[in-house]
């Protein structure tokens, strides 16, 4: 099982009280507002989604972590690597991404955590290349994607909504010279 540590966060997998808390994450349209459509998803379509993420990690090697406070224990979302099937036009690709409970916003949390996964993707998993896809507008998750070292790649369509989306990268390369 793999576990991250940073100063404030535990980056580690999926259990089974994670999906209440995961749950109210998904369940805030604000949290939402940014992903896919921007509907909320309720607890049988979190525990489906922790399903999947969990078998990412088993047919990968890598996935999206449960990011729990290292204070109070407390779950405050996720960060972790996926495969981005729904836009096929960037495969073969790694996302690097996040989501957040609102209460967790505005802290450094998410860079943090997001920091910890690029460090795995690259020296852990030895992967060469990353992306981050955010649709247009989002400028607190293209913030993020700058402090990791990520450029501007390309700008395209979302194939099931037609929002806009930026998608930003970063290569192993790229990634000795950014901050850790």
């Amino acid at each position: 099982m793999v576990t991250l540590e940073t100063p404030r966060l535990i980056l580690r997998r999926w259990r089974e009280e994670d999906v209440a808390p995961m749950a109210a994450v998904n369940a805030d349209p604000e949290v939402m507002r940014w992903i896919r459509d921007g509907s909320v998803r309720d607890e049988r379509q979190t525990r489906e989604g922790i399903r999947a993420w969990e078998g990412e990690w088993e047919s990968r090697g890598f996935g999206l972590f449960a990011v729990e406070l290292r204070s109070t224990g407390e779950m405050a979302g996720f960060t972790g690597l996926s495969v981005p099937g729904y836009l096929p036009e960037v495969l073969p690709a790694v996302e690097v991404g996040w989501r957040l409970g609102r209460s967790h916003w505005g802290q450094g949390l998410a860079t943090e955590a997001a920091v910890a996964a690029v460090r795995f993707g690259f020296v852990e998993r030895g992967l060469e290349r990353l992306v981050s896809i955010a649709q247009v507008g989002n400028d607190a998750s293209e913030r993020i994607m700058t402090k990791l070292g990520m450029r501007p790649a390309h700008e395209t369509v979302h194939p099931t909504n037609g929002r806009r989306v930026r998608v930003f990268e970063l290569s192993s390369d790229q990634y000795g010279g950014t901050a850790r």
